[in-house]
């Protein structure tokens, strides 16, 4: 609790409240209660502001409503790709159910569960937008005015982003669906048109798509760009299978709605596009633009450069310190909702030992730093096929000077991948440091390869030779006997008694 009051910051609170905490995070999405969850175990009073729903982008708009959308259309292929269990399947999915599913894992977007974890957990919270109003003091403007708030040792930015429209004429008044507006849906539109080919767009390409949507798809160049090259073919090709039209090298220029209340989009060369609505999936903003970080020396709008222990930096005096933190999208590290709560984390972590006078341990593997970020971010990508992976691509290993070799394995020729569909379709690949012999990246693209990547993950991450992996016997008839395939590709290993040139 705050040090100068004994009012609770979740009551309504006069004008002149003044307060003080030993840290302040503002955001309470997933991110910014994993700091304040860390702040709090380190001993330290912690309040965290919040201008909308605790719980964040993640709860209500993004990770879970999107992936309830996808799972419904996503079993019933499932079912339709084994026999016995097709035959039993006659309908499309029910749309009303599947929103009433999503919608009951939003709690009707209702936050009181999640603000009933922060009082359990010992957390205070400001209802209010906040803003930078000095070194360690942040100004919230609440329905009872403003309140100005201290810290006594950290403020922690959490704040997130936001979807970025792009400069297309008349897109703005078209009123275009961002990722919130299509994961809240409370009617499935007759035609869809998504312009990007990120993971958004795609995840909703196949999610409206399943819900019975015809859906028209804008890519500018490559589906999954930053992935393999074959993961992005792969998933172009299921859903132009499912229905979805997936239209390349293609720019909107121009918007506008008919006299129909339908969305024309021109593109560059001269096609057009109508449809009931428009979603804008082309990337993220940061929310920085009315946080106050101007007094601090930093450019609102801009992403928020930070250390490993995400600490904030920049040359101005007001940084000088070690009290002012960003974590989660902010920093534009990782835009990964598990990436963020990794990063809060190490934060809450670094300080509570700060704060306590501890040296931090800023050693490649030490616990106080967020070291991932940089080369072993696993991802998920909710399409079917699913896409997982972890680490370098192969074209990234290659840019970043690894000497590499690439091993490739049709996971339809694993036992397990039979048992799950009939006619599986799937493709596995790891990339090799032949330095070190260890692992750099893995991509694995197919039907349930998400429950694959953790295992991944460890590998990359815990940096294991190929030596040991032959011993990480996989069990028989799975998925995961692509490992023992993945490594026959490499090579045996030395018999015993012989020696190794």
């Amino acid at each position: 609790m705050s040090d100068t009051t004994s009012t609770s910051p979740n009551s309504s609170t006069p004008a002149s409240d003044t307060r003080s905490y030993d840290v302040i995070v503002i955001g309470a999405g997933a991110v910014g209660e994993n700091v304040a969850d860390r702040t709090v175990q380190g001993e330290l009073s912690t309040l965290i502001v919040e201008a909308e729903l605790v719980g964040g982008e993640c709860s209500y708009w993004a990770c879970m409503p999107s992936k309830v959308l996808l799972r419904s259309g996503a079993v019933l292929a499932a079912a339709r790709r084994v026999a016995g269990a097709a035959e039993a399947v006659t309908e499309q999915v029910d749309v009303a159910a599947v929103l009433k599913r999503r919608t009951e894992f939003t709690h009707d977007w209702n936050d009181d569960s999640q603000v009933e974890w922060l009082d359990s957990a010992g957390i205070d919270l400001l209802r209010g937008a906040a803003r930078l109003s000095g070194i360690r003091e942040v100004t919230v403007e609440t329905a009872d005015g403003p309140v100005v708030v201290t810290a006594k040792h950290a403020v922690v930015l959490s704040t997130g982003s936001s979807a970025l429209l792009p400069d297309i004429d008349g897109l703005a008044d078209v009123s275009p669906w961002t990722s919130r507006d299509a994961t809240s849906v409370k009617h499935v539109p007759g035609h869809l048109a998504i312009i990007g080919g990120g993971v958004v767009a795609v995840e909703m390409a196949a999610a409206y798509r399943s819900l019975g949507a015809q859906v028209t798809l804008l890519v500018r160049s490559l589906l999954l760009r930053d992935q393999e090259p074959f993961a992005g073919e792969m998933v172009a090709t299921a859903l132009t299978d499912a229905g979805v039209e997936v239209l390349t090298d293609a720019s909107p220029t121009g918007a506008r709605r008919t006299d129909t209340g339908e969305v024309t989009l021109v593109l560059a060369d001269g096609r057009t596009v109508t449809a009931d609505e428009v979603l804008v999936a082309t990337g993220r903003t940061p929310r920085t633009q009315d946080l106050g970080v101007e007094t601090v020396g930093l450019t609102p709008g801009d992403w928020v450069s930070v250390d490993d222990t995400m600490l904030v930096q920049g040359d101005s005096p007001a940084l000088a310190g070690d009290w002012l933190y960003a974590t989660g999208d902010l920093n534009h590290r990782a835009l990964l909702t598990h990436q963020g709560k990794y990063q809060a984390r190490a934060a809450g972590d670094v300080i509570a030992a700060r704060a306590a006078g501890l040296v931090v341990d800023d050693a490649p593997w030490g616990t106080h730093v967020a070291t991932a970020d940089h080369a072993a971010v696993p991802q998920v990508t909710f399409t079917d096929p699913e896409v997982a992976s972890v680490g370098l691509t192969a074209a990234a290993a290659e840019k970043a000077g690894f000497r590499t070799r690439v091993l490739d394995y049709d996971l339809a020729g694993v036992a397990g991948a039979s048992v799950v569909a009939d006619g599986y379709t799937g493709r596995a690949r790891a990339i090799v440091d032949l330095d070190t012999e260890v692992l750099l990246g893995v991509t694995f693209v197919g039907a349930g390869v998400g429950e694959l990547l953790h295992a991944a993950t460890i590998a990359v991450v815990g940096e294991v030779p190929i030596s040991r992996l032959w011993h990480a016997v996989p069990s028989y008839p799975t998925l995961s006997e692509v490992w023992l395939r993945l490594l026959e590709e490499y090579g045996r290993p030395p018999a015993a008694g012989t020696r190794s040139e």
